[in-house]
């Protein structure tokens, strides 16, 4: 499998996204506006779609949604210990920790599910939509909880009021009532859904500033280390655990190995916390899953 075709239209908007806002009058100003409506509108609309359009069995798929839960819960407790560490907590800063923390255990929906479809054909589509809709609404959870409770702010009304937690709420809620969307009413939603990805990859390039990697080496090394080798890990020592078969296990050890969401970037630029160093983290993620995946698929799986 060809993972660098794979990733090559990510790079492709972040590289666009970085050229625009440096060579045209299309600058961060108007960066700015974009990246909000991708954050209160498109991301929102994206999430709810991508919960609600596959029904959850949760008897049938008792195993999978238990592995998916807990490798999201694996990296979840790996990205917020590391500030406790004895080695590793001096060198790393609070507030950038709480603005990236996320980049270890969120994840490429899109390029999750192309790539389950390439390795398992329809099995794969249905096995990664059920990780997606029942990891996201957590891990959305778990991204804006450190964020405001660094920034000092009531947690529990942060989370109420994000737009990002909102839409998988009550995309796991209908899709639990077994409710689905009006025949006319869903294409218009997947079209400005599908603007979201995009729009929210060339926010990341725009918004990018290599030199903001080198302030926070250590967080850097950590993170990446946790989303692209321990997380395919426990992915793996998961599937043997729980007893996944074949298709189900490939597909749990690809899902832990993908490159993280382009949404950390807005999120964290939305929250108050340093969008450079997130977006330069998103790219790294991306450039370092063109290894991680094939050696994920190739040796644990």
């Amino acid at each position: 499998m060809n993972f660098a075709a794979l990733l090559l239209p990510d790079f492709s908007l972040i590289l666009s996204g970085y050229l625009v806002c440096r060579v045209t009058p299309l600058n961060r100003s108007v960066w700015h506006s974009v990246e909000r409506l991708v954050y209160y509108f498109l991301f929102p609309i994206l999430l709810f779609l991508s919960i609600v359009k596959t029904p959850i069995d949760v008897g049938e798929a008792s195993s999978l949604i238990a592995a998916g839960l807990l490798l999201s819960g694996g990296g979840i407790a790996l990205s917020w210990l590391m500030p406790h560490l004895p080695l590793l907590g001096p060198k790393i800063d609070a507030r950038d920790h709480a603005g990236a923390a996320q980049v270890a255990f969120r994840f490429n929906s899109y390029i999750a599910l192309a790539l389950a479809a390439r390795l398992a054909g329809e099995a794969g589509s249905q096995a990664v939509a059920i990780l997606i809709g029942v990891c996201v609404p957590l891990i959305n959870v778990a991204a804006v909880w450190p964020m405001a409770r660094q920034s000092e702010s009531r947690v529990l009304r942060e989370l109420a009021r994000n737009p990002l937690i909102i839409a998988t709420v009550c995309g796991l809620m209908s899709n639990l009532a077994g409710l689905t969307l009006p025949g006319w009413l869903t294409p218009s939603l997947q079209r400005v859904g599908s603007t979201a990805v995009p729009l929210g990859l060339m926010a990341v390039g725009a918004g990018m500033q290599w030199g903001s990697l080198q302030t926070s080496r250590a967080l850097t090394a950590a993170l990446l280390a946790i989303r692209h080798l321990l997380m395919p890990l426990w992915g793996w020592l998961l599937a043997r655990l729980l007893g996944l078969e074949p298709v189900a296990a490939t597909v749990l050890i690809a899902f832990a190995a993908l490159p993280t969401a382009s949404s950390c970037y807005v999120l964290a630029v939305q929250m108050g916390y340093r969008g450079p160093y997130v977006a330069g983290l998103i790219t790294l993620s991306h450039i370092v899953a063109l290894a991680s995946l094939p050696l994920a698929l190739g040796f644990l799986s």
